[in-house]
This record gives C-alpha cells, sequence and structure tokens, in this order.
C-alpha cells in the first residue's frame, strides 16, 4: 500500500509542468512572507484533495482559484505546524535550563535524555502535523479538528504507528535522492562543460556559473513545487487508509 501511495504522488505530482512553474514564481517571492501562506495554502488544496480521493484515481491538481481561501488555508497550515512544534521546543528548552544549574556527568546525563526526549517527541509531533492536516481536511476544514488530539491518534493507531513513520522516513529519502539525483545530472553535464572548455583554452568560470544558475532555477521551479505537491498528496492517501 504504501509503494502504491508512492507511485500514485509521483505520477500526480507531474501532470502539470504550468502548476509547478507557478509554486516555483510564488516560491520566489516567499521571501515577502505573504506568499509563503500562498504555498502552504496550496499544499494544503493538495492534501484536501487526496483524503477525498482514491489511490491510483483521476484526482486533477488543485486551481488557483480563490486566493483568499488558499491564502487563510496557508495560515491555518502554518499555525498547526507551530503550535504542535512547540512541544519539543519546549522539552529542550526544559532540560536545556535544567542542565545549566548543574554541571559535570549530571549536566551531560540531563541534555541526552533531554535530547533524546525531543527527538521522540518531534517525531510524534511530525505523525500529529501531518495527520492534524489531514483530519482538519476531512472534516470541511473545522480548524479545531487538526488538535482533536484523541481522534487523530485513533486514525494513526488504526493505520499503524509503524506505517505512518515508515511512509514518512521513506518520503525523506524520495525527497532527498530525487533532490539530489538531479542537481547530481545538472552538476555532471556542467562539469563535462567546464572541463570540456578548459581544455580547449575557455575560461570555465561562465560555464560553471551558468550550471549553478540552471540548477538553481530547475530546484526552484521545477523540483521544489513537485516534491511539495509529493509530500502533500502522499500525507494525504496515507490518511485514506485508515477511512
Amino acid at each position: 500500500m504504501i509503494l502504491d501511495i508512492y507511485k500514485d504522488s509521483l505520477e500526480y505530482s507531474a501532470k502539470d509542468w504550468k502548476t509547478l512553474v507557478k509554486l516555483g514564481v510564488i516560491c520566489l517571492f516567499s521571501f515577502l512572507l505573504l506568499p509563503a501562506f500562498l504555498i502552504t495554502g496550496y499544499n494544503y488544496r493538495v492534501i484536501n484533495n487526496a483524503v477525498h480521493g482514491v489511490i491510483n484515481g483521476r484526482d486533477p491538481l488543485p486551481g488557483f482559484d480563490d486566493l483568499v481561501s488558499m491564502f487563510v488555508d496557508g495560515i491555518k497550515f502554518v499555525v498547526v505546524q507551530i503550535a504542535y512544534l512547540l512541544v519539543p521546543v519546549i522539552i529542550f528548552a526544559v532540560f536545556s535550563l535544567i542542565a545549566l544549574q548543574t554541571t559535570g556527568v549530571a549536566a551531560s546525563a540531563i541534555m541526552i535524555i533531554g535530547c533524546i526526549l525531543t527527538f521522540v517527541a518531534f517525531i510524534v509531533c511530525e505523525l500529529m502535523i501531518n495527520m492534524g492536516l489531514c483530519h482538519m481536511a476531512y472534516n470541511d476544514g473545522a480548524f479545531s479538528k487538526a488538535f482533536a488530539i484523541t481522534e487523530i491518534k485513533e486514525v494513526i493507531d488504526e493505520i499503524g504507528w509503524f506505517e505512518c513513520i515508515a511512509t514518512f522516513i521513506g518520503l525523506v529519502i524520495i525527497t532527498c535522492v530525487i533532490s539530489f539525483v538531479v542537481s547530481a545530472i545538472i552538476g555532471i553535464i556542467f562539469s563535462a562543460f567546464g572541463f570540456s572548455g578548459a581544455m580547449l583554452g575557455i575560461d570555465p568560470t561562465g560555464i560553471f556559473l551558468l550550471g549553478a544558475i540552471i540548477n538553481s532555477a530547475i530546484t526552484l521551479f521545477i523540483v521544489g513545487p513537485y516534491l511539495s505537491i509529493f509530500n502533500s498528496r502522499s500525507i494525504g492517501l496515507l490518511y485514506t487508509m485508515q477511512i
């Protein structure tokens, strides 16, 4: 089932390159902060489509209509993330403060325990964030459902904690592999051009610079948006495993 989710999401994310470019343009101006909420809002729409769809279905990519609604959904998306991630941050801060009050082996032991608990809390909170967003989408965007801890835990229990964690680890691996492979291919191509030019007495600096620019552009306008949609789609389809 997990492999089916990956296959569906990889195909789904490549349905419309124009959408990827649009997301890339918005991402280009995300340093202004407001466009960043449109990105998260679009990711939420992808999740919403997935939780109301089926694996290997013919779901279309969400449109860019009603930007105000997408912006609001983006804010809700970010608030959910921040709210849950405060838990591991607080745990780490508490253990750090306690460690500062001690010295030597005790301080080290406290920090080690704190780091372990923070890591565990982070994993759990990531699961809660992703399933919470899906739960909110499934319940017609009811913001409170993103924090319905008992209901979300029941969803994870139904899917299986191992399956959820394995799926998320797989997403991280696939995301890193795709990013690395694309960058490596572009790097190899322009390195070959650069070294060839150098052998012919041409300064390769401009070739390497062009390669870096093209690599950044492809990452921003194609690979980044593609992986963003891929991850959101996968999370939404994972949620449907318990429905």
